[in-house]
């Protein structure tokens, strides 16, 4: 069976094909002309171009039997119209390619189709894939995109096709451009920030084991759509703390704890990013992990294959053999 994967040079895809490879199964990637070594390299054979191209996808997707749709635009300095074409558009030419080819698509969603703000709160709440979706507030076009998205691919599978869409949390891991490099500036500081009582389990996943999840929705029996959380490493969970001094624990730093009350971490946040901003990422680093991914476990049958202190020392070890010199 081949497996076309796109984004595959992104933080998710890249895993996807790194999993999918490492079972033997022959890969195809989607990618922009830039991209194509970095996915050579991971196993994949490269097909240039853009998911906003119908013509792309019908030569990416010939003759194969699974379509893993992971490319994205996730920075907000993009347009409005760019997320559309990128992440809605895209979302429905990957939804005609799979139709055409007879073939399982597998979406990467995310967590953020659920709205609201402020959505991790200080006590344990039980989040389920069948949760209502809450207002999402303009400015947000990454979420409005990402449910824009996810409804094209629930009304495909009312078409016959069998979609899976998979709900992530925050991602980290190998190739992230987004929230693990940060994790380690502050890391490399001997710094081991605890925002509040820091006991809290951050909502969070690894990337090897959101592909994991897609290896197992891949290969799964059913028709139809049905969407499931990927939200947490294999056990023993960590919390807060743990997960910031695993960081420092895997670059070799010596660290000191720093206790910073809350209210003083969402003014921080706030003057290096909006208000909206800032409130998200506070509720974010002191709240509990409220979406539950039991619905994969048992339906699919995945099991992550990485602890959270496995998938630090990989990440670690990456970032450290592949950063430019000087950095």
């Amino acid at each position: 069976m081949t497996v076309l994967v796109t984004g595959g040079s992104g933080l998710v895809g890249s895993h996807v094909i790194e999993a999918l490879r490492s079972r033997g199964t022959s890969v195809r990637a989607l990618v922009r002309p830039a991209s194509r070594a970095a996915v050579e390299r991971l196993g994949a054979d490269a097909v240039p171009g853009d998911v906003t191209d119908p013509a792309a996808w019908r030569a990416a997707a010939l003759g194969v039997r699974g379509i893993v749709h992971a490319a994205a635009v996730v920075q907000r300095r993009c347009s409005w119209e760019r997320y559309l074409a990128v992440n809605v558009e895209g979302t429905r030419l990957a939804t005609l390619a799979a139709g055409t080819a007879g073939a399982r698509l597998v979406h990467i969603s995310s967590v953020a189709v659920y709205g609201g703000s402020g959505a991790y709160g200080v006590d344990p709440e039980r989040r389920a894939e069948d949760s209502p979706f809450l207002p999402i507030v303009e400015s947000d076009f990454y979420a409005r995109s990402k449910r824009m998205a996810e409804a094209l691919v629930r009304e495909a599978a009312g078409g016959g096709l069998s979609t899976v869409a998979l709900r992530p949390n925050v991602v980290y891991g190998e190739r992230d451009r987004l929230f693990t490099p940060r994790l380690i500036r502050v890391a490399r500081l001997g710094v081991v920030p605890r925002i509040g009582p820091g006991t809290n389990r951050l909502s969070c996943v690894y990337a090897g084991n959101v592909a994991a999840a897609v290896v197992a929705a891949l290969e799964a029996p059913g028709f139809g759509f049905r969407a499931y959380h990927v939200t947490s490493d294999a056990p023993p969970p960590l919390t807060q703390r743990e997960f910031f001094a695993a960081f420092a624990a895997a670059l070799g730093s010596r660290t000191r704890v720093i206790p910073i009350p809350v209210g003083l971490a969402r003014v921080v946040m706030g003057v290096l990013t909006s208000r909206t901003l800032a409130r998200a990422a506070a509720s974010f680093v002191i709240g509990e992990n409220p979406y539950a991914d039991d619905r994969a476990r048992s339906e699919l049958g995945w099991q992550p294959p990485y602890t959270a202190q496995e998938a630090v020392g990989r990440t670690v070890r990456w970032f450290v053999e592949n950063e430019k010199p000087g950095r």
